[in-house]
């Protein structure tokens, strides 16, 4: 039976159908809408796919967006599972002070990521990186421990507080420079330079923690605009989230 995996993050809403709920199952369709298109789901986007068998979600846009998606999800005789996070699930233990209080997309990209190294060889520690509305770097030790991550603005948010705190800043998008001359490349350069910053400072801090150079694995609609400035080997991988929902899946069939 076909599985469905939805990842409703700040803006926009990913979905994709898979053959089967594996790790590395066949896509057999895919896409994305914007929040605000959402309502119109089962007329258009989802009118023509399959039952599946069973649906897994991860949302961080509040349980109003969500209650709009499960009505949507009515063209289908198949009650969905929203993930919440906890101290323990697929391969991940939480090291949140608060397990429940991790934001759910945080704690299935470390799930994701954790499934990728394991399909690689043997355990390493993983840095998780997801790049949108706002920007988390979360480390996972050799044996699966999520030990903490960080959390900052992305580069809109950055743009926003700029032009709202501080007069004549209303410039168009600029350049990455290595000495910015203009006001525009300034500002696109300081918030790439602040985000790839954080990411390498994360980075050394597990890599002294684990005694070896963790696997950077980055994810988010903006991600491709911060991996080419990026001094750290690295890998972008858009469906971590997906990945992450199939690997528990997979693990709860299996239990």
């Amino acid at each position: 039976m076909s599985f469905f995996a939805i990842d409703i993050g700040n803006t926009r809403l990913k979905w994709a159908q898979y053959a089967s709920p594996q790790p590395g199952a066949v896509v057999l369709s895919q896409g994305a809408v914007f929040l605000e298109n959402i309502d119109s789901l089962a007329e258009n986007e989802w009118r023509q796919l399959p039952q599946p068998g069973s649906i897994l979600g991860c949302n961080v846009a509040g349980d109003a967006v969500r209650r709009r998606v499960e009505e949507q999800l009515e063209l289908w005789d198949v009650a969905p599972r929203w993930v919440v996070s906890s101290a323990h699930s697929a391969g991940i233990s939480n090291g949140y002070d608060h397990p429940g209080r991790l934001g759910t997309d945080r704690f299935v990209a470390q799930i994701g990521a954790r499934a990728h190294v394991l399909a690689r060889g043997r355990p390493k520690p993983v840095l998780v990186v997801m790049v949108g509305t706002a920007v988390t770097v979360d480390a996972v030790d050799t044996d699966g421990h999520f030990l903490g991550g960080i959390i900052l603005p992305g580069h809109g948010i950055m743009l926003r507080a700029l032009e709202g705190g501080t007069a004549g800043l209303r410039v168009p998008t600029g350049e990455v420079r290595d000495f910015p001359t203009n006001t525009s490349d300034a500002l696109t350069s300081g918030g790439t330079y602040a985000i790839t910053g954080a990411m390498e400072r994360m980075h050394r801090h597990l890599a002294a923690r684990c005694a070896q150079a963790p696997v950077t694995l980055m994810t988010g609609g903006a991600g491709w605009k911060v991996a080419p400035w990026m001094t750290m080997e690295h890998e972008l991988i858009d469906s971590l989230i997906f990945d992450g929902l199939l690997a528990m899946q997979a693990h709860r069939l299996a239990l």
